[in-house]
């Protein structure tokens, strides 16, 4: 696929979308009837066991690739741009709405070794940790990614997956502090300035236990990374005592979005990659990663254990970290790469995505932004509970 693109169209082309997040959290149940190709949820229906009939063994890769992600997540022509170059046919669809409505939707045919649908999918690190303990995915192996080199080390060496044994990271995230300009009349730099008495009443945080509990937690030195009952309940007592002091407005999901366009709220925590959308109509909205860090998200590629094409798979993850080929998901779907040095490239299609720090931040911030570690059911559990008694989730 040729890279010369207008960045001028591409721009216009980009400045009016929906990021991934966002979309999922107005219109999810539309999502569920975005697909490219044949059914998912057919294909989890079978009774029959057809596990992975595709080895590593012989020639290149060839036959169907079935990949399955999230809405809004792939760039125009890039699909046909893999199809060209690999002589794989892809069957792409749009059917992951939600990590845990995809798990149930497909633990019951993986629990039986059949057939999913996928010979690839793309969830958030969590789940693909929780699909590796169960045995449900195959490795990767790196002798046919070459291109996993190009990975960022943070990414490269994460504690979830030491050396990316069994997910490749897609994309990451920032959640920070979104706020708006004219309505707070300063910047903002810090948790506590969440807190500032001028803003009670105008301050929204999110009521997923990770999302909003993260960058409190580092606040107070604790981490993400390491959670603990004391230190997770120490984040929820701070958050309970600005709820009662009336500082927050609302919890909110994916909707915080225009509340914060509107002014009604000042402040709230948000996702890096729709406040670059929400920028492109109010330039007055800023989005911050607290001094004292925040958390990140990363969406990755697994192949399951009951893939039909697993050279396939592979060939799709090794075309994707082709640095000139990931910029232009990058450009597309704005949100921060996983790839390492992705500047010279991103300026090559997308100059202002190169020069935007919400896509392409410098190292210092990625340095300040922590994922959380791998929960067992039984903490996702407590924390969740502990939360929602705040929330009212």
């Amino acid at each position: 696929m040729s890279r010369e693109i207008d960045p001028r169209l591409l721009a216009r082309l980009t400045a009016g979308r929906t990021t991934r997040r966002r979309f999922l959290g107005g219109s999810a149940a539309a999502a569920a009837g975005l697909t490219l190709g044949s059914s998912l949820l057919a294909a989890c229906g079978s009774d029959s066991d057809t596990s992975s009939t595709t080895t590593d063994a012989g020639g290149p890769a060839s036959g169907t690739l079935r990949i399955s992600n999230w809405p809004l997540y792939m760039a125009d022509g890039f699909v046909a741009g893999f199809q060209t170059a690999s002589g794989i046919t892809v069957d792409y669809k749009e059917d992951f709405n939600d990590n845990e409505q995809w798990f149930a939707k497909v633990k019951e045919p993986l629990s039986r070794k059949q057939d999913i649908g996928a010979d690839l999918a793309v969830p958030t690190t969590f789940m693909a940790v929780r699909l590796h303990q169960l045995g449900w995915l195959n490795n990767i192996n790196h002798d046919a990614v070459p291109n996993i080199k190009n990975l960022r080390t943070d990414l490269l060496e994460a504690s979830v997956d030491p050396g990316r044994e069994f997910s490749a990271p897609y994309m990451s995230g920032l959640v920070g502090i979104a706020y708006n300009r004219a309505a707070t009349g300063r910047d903002l730099t810090t948790i506590d300035d969440m807190w500032d008495p001028a803003f009670k009443g105008r301050v929204s945080m999110f009521s997923d236990a990770q999302d909003g509990l993260g960058m409190i937690m580092l606040s107070q030195g604790n981490s993400p990374e390491n959670p603990t009952t004391e230190s997770v309940q120490q984040a929820i007592d701070l958050v309970r005592e600005q709820k009662d002091r009336g500082q927050i407005r609302r919890f909110t999901g994916n909707d915080y979005a225009d509340d914060l366009a509107a002014g009604n709220v000042a402040v709230a925590q948000a996702y890096s990659g729709d406040i670059v959308q929400l920028q492109a109509d109010n330039p007055d909205l800023q989005f911050v990663v607290p001094e004292t860090g925040a958390t990140t998200f990363v969406d990755t590629m697994v192949i399951p254990y009951t893939t039909q094409n697993q050279k396939a798979a592979k060939a799709w993850i090794d075309y994707v970290y082709d640095r000139a080929n990931y910029a232009k998901l990058v450009s597309f779907v704005q949100y921060i790469p996983v790839l390492s040095d992705m500047t010279e490239e991103l300026e090559k299609i997308d100059p202002e995505s190169a020069n935007n720090p919400l896509i392409n931040p410098p190292q210092s911030v990625l340095d300040k932004a922590k994922g959380w570690a791998a929960l067992t059911d039984e903490q996702t559990q407590e924390f969740n509970t502990a939360y929602a008694a705040v929330t009212g989730g």
